[in-house]
């Protein structure tokens, strides 16, 4: 079985905008091999800090070839309840990254990411390069 990973939104910004990182180079070794998927949450960050169309453009033809993870109604009352969870604990996370949390989780999937701040949902697979 093919270990899959769901690249965070800072990964997929060091891998577009060339940057000689850690996580730029996971992202393409993961793409090579065909263990990349991506959700909805990512897609919105990358869009909304994009300035120019030609950038835009490429982002939306690159994700046209990766495989979208998506919310069901089962999974929005998981990630409800992983965020009430991570509140009791003290812990509070940006909607965006409970959702990212929740698809990771629930596929089986290893997230690709420097925010230390998932480091405190005890299931998630990380990976965690050097950026």
């Amino acid at each position: 079985m093919v270990n899959r990973i769901l690249p965070d939104t800072c990964a997929w910004i060091d891998f577009f905008r060339g940057r000689p990182t850690q996580m730029a180079e996971q992202v393409e070794t993961a793409l090579v091999q065909g263990e990349v998927v991506t959700c909805g949450v990512v897609l919105f960050e990358l869009l909304q800090g994009i300035k120019h169309a030609k950038e835009e453009a490429l982002v939306l033809r690159a994700f046209q070839a990766i495989q979208h993870l998506e919310m069901t109604g089962r999974l929005w009352i998981k990630a409800g309840q992983l965020s009430s969870n991570l509140r009791k604990k003290g812990h509070t996370l940006p909607l965006s990254d409970v959702l990212i949390a929740a698809l990771a989780l629930e596929n089986n999937c290893s997230l690709l990411t420097v925010d230390r701040h998932f480091d405190v949902i005890a299931e998630l697979t990380l990976i965690h390069p050097a950026r």
